[in-house]
């Protein structure tokens, strides 16, 4: 179905399945009709790819996926939109909706199901409110796909996409970083969207890491350090890991100095190496549990 970001289109849509726009549900509908196409294109859909897309609304981006790649799985809460999805959708054999909560489905499970053979992308126009634990799951999770490529809310993706070791960088930025390298692609105006929010948003791209980007002797203890770290920002990282992992000062004064980070050095001002080796330190002298 053509033209589902015109107007007229969508008040019918609207009028004819007694639809109405969730607030709680963080729905805005994209009515740009350039915005879609150049997603599609900047995340690399083409034949021989598979694509998850989270929260397909009306299914403008949908139509556009559906259009380059060989299958696109949508995952979508609200159930008043299936039967709006079957007649917008109709014309795509290669389209398919799961009417679920996205945080509880099993997605390694799904890529194994529908993308036998293929390469996997992520592609959606995120919820504001479900963004960062989107984007966490589906990095935390490991999934066999090559990258993730998002709209999300202006400030997000700048936070999303900071460079590590600046002052707009924070444990989100880090934590993207460790598994993907990101980066802003282009913005996109509230007016693009209906009902327009308050805010603009951004398209950015996360390309997902085989590896980890930083080498660490244990995972959970490199995101507890993150955490720590991040969670008295104005505090130095020597005072903000002592109270937020419960460890003596005298040995994050130590881990620092194993480390060669400065003792009055603020988490803002540190690489992925640096909290590594911050964390690798107190992982080697008996902090396992910490």
């Amino acid at each position: 179905m053509e033209n589902l970001t015109n107007i007229l289109t969508i008040k019918d849509l609207l009028s004819r399945h007694g639809f109405s726009f969730s607030k709680a549900l963080g729905q805005n509908f994209l009515i740009n009709p350039s915005v879609c196409p150049r997603m599609a294109e900047f995340c690399g859909v083409d034949s021989g790819v598979g694509v998850i897309e989270v929260g397909p609304g009306f299914g403008v981006l949908t139509h556009e996926l559906c259009k380059r790649a060989d299958k696109v799985i949508s995952i979508e809460l609200d159930k008043r939109l299936m039967p709006v999805l079957a007649e917008t959708m109709a014309e795509h054999d290669n389209f398919k909706v799961i009417n679920e909560d996205v945080l509880k489905v099993d997605l390694h499970k799904l890529i194994e199901d529908e993308f036998k053979g293929m390469k996997g992308v992520v592609c959606a126009n995120l919820p504001y409110y479900i963004t960062y634990p989107v984007i966490m799951k589906v990095l935390e999770d490991k999934l066999p796909i090559e990258a993730i490529t998002v709209m999300v809310q202006k400030e997000a993706a700048q936070r999303l996409c900071a460079k590590v070791g600046t002052r707009d960088s924070s444990a989100i930025t880090v934590a993207v970083n460790y598994y993907s390298e990101p980066n802003l692609l282009f913005h996109v105006s509230s007016g693009s969207f209906m009902p327009a929010p308050k805010v603009d948003s951004a398209v950015i791209k996360l390309d997902v890491s085989g590896e980890p980007r930083a080498k660490c002797k244990n995972e959970k203890m490199f995101f507890k350090v993150v955490k720590a770290a991040f969670s008295q920002r104005r505090k130095t990282v020597l005072n903000s890991i002592s109270s937020g992992m419960g460890i003596a000062k005298a040995d994050v004064e130590q881990a620092l100095n194993d480390s060669g980070v400065s003792l009055t050095a603020r988490a803002e001002q540190l690489e992925l190496s640096d909290f590594a080796k911050i964390a690798d330190s107190i992982y080697e002298r008996g902090n396992k549990d910490a």
